[in-house]
């Protein structure tokens, strides 16, 4: 039987993604270095501590895609000026987390224009509480994008009709794709991951339902030689969209018995439905637990 949505949101807050707030406190950042991709003359990834930038530049200025932790802010500009002088125009944030939009205002500050949707800037304005209960801490003013929209945004610069995509509430309530036509890239945000198992931030609108079909549009959207750019690891393709999609839909599956069976969360987890697939996900042995007690969540709450 469905559990009541007062229990869900227990259940939801005591399996509250933290992961970008840890990473933070826990960083020395002094110590990160900023590792240039390049994809193009003029489209490069960024890879720090945090979520990866994609950057287009040319004459008209640089783009961005996410911006990763505001300690950061200075290295990555440095690592900007090694292929571009021309100032930062646009900031486009994929979701709400921090290691993806810590940067906002400092960016601001420089003259970039942050772009996201509604339900992104709304959520940076009133965050949820922490795990432990602590009521979150609002952004600053500037740090909440000015130009949000829904639907798909279209920006002309340097010569690519960039499209911004919005999803089905998928890793958040906020995710988007930002897709690069002339160069065949996607940069998928946190709905897709090549290292650790994939989750949806319960606390911030996110679902399993959403997830599988935010892959399913990428997929749509990607051809055989599109690079896609995860939100964390390594530059992959479609193949991987798809391999990603059917590791979940197997998990959930195998999760979903064990929810049948009247399994408790620690059963599931002691149950290892992960297990013959650890090796096959860099990371996937770290983050299987935090994956089951996801999927076990919204599983057991009928969603």
């Amino acid at each position: 039987m469905p559990i009541s949505r007062k229990l869900f949101a227990a259940m939801a807050a005591a399996f509250a993604i933290s992961a970008p707030v840890a990473a933070q406190q826990q960083t020395d950042f002094a110590k990160v270095e900023i590792k240039s991709t390049r994809l193009a003359d003029d489209l490069y990834v960024l890879e720090g501590q945090g979520g990866a930038i994609t950057a287009l530049t040319g004459a008209d200025g640089v783009l961005l895609v996410d911006s990763q932790f505001a300690p950061l802010t200075e290295k990555i500009v440095a690592a900007l000026r090694k292929f571009s002088d021309k100032p930062i125009r646009y900031l486009v944030d994929t979701h709400l987390h921090g290691d993806h939009v810590g940067g906002n205002e400092n960016f601001a500050r420089l003259g970039a224009t942050l772009v996201a949707r509604d339900s992104v800037r709304w959520r940076l304005a009133h965050p949820v509480p922490t795990a432990a209960g602590a009521p979150g801490k609002p952004a600053a003013p500037s740090a909440l994008p000015p130009l949000t929209f829904e639907g798909t945004l279209a920006l002309h610069i340097d010569g690519e009709d960039v499209s911004v995509v919005s999803l089905p509430n998928a890793h958040t309530d906020g995710d988007v794709l930002v897709v690069f036509p002339r160069h065949d890239v996607i940069a998928a945000g946190d709905i897709f991951r090549t290292t650790g198992y994939p989750y949806a931030d319960l606390n911030n609108g996110g679902s399993l339902k959403g997830l599988v079909d935010a892959l399913g549009i990428a997929i749509g959207l990607a051809g055989p030689n599109t690079r896609v750019v995860p939100g964390h690891g390594p530059i992959a393709d479609r193949a991987a969209l798809i391999a990603q999609r059917d590791l979940l839909l197997t998990v959930r599956d195998r999760v979903a018995g064990l929810v049948a069976r009247g399994k408790t969360l620690e059963e599931a987890i002691a149950a290892k439905p992960t297990a013959d697939l650890d090796a096959g996900v860099p990371q996937g042995a770290q983050s299987a637990e935090r994956f089951v007690k996801w999927l076990y969540a919204e599983l057991k709450a009928g969603r």
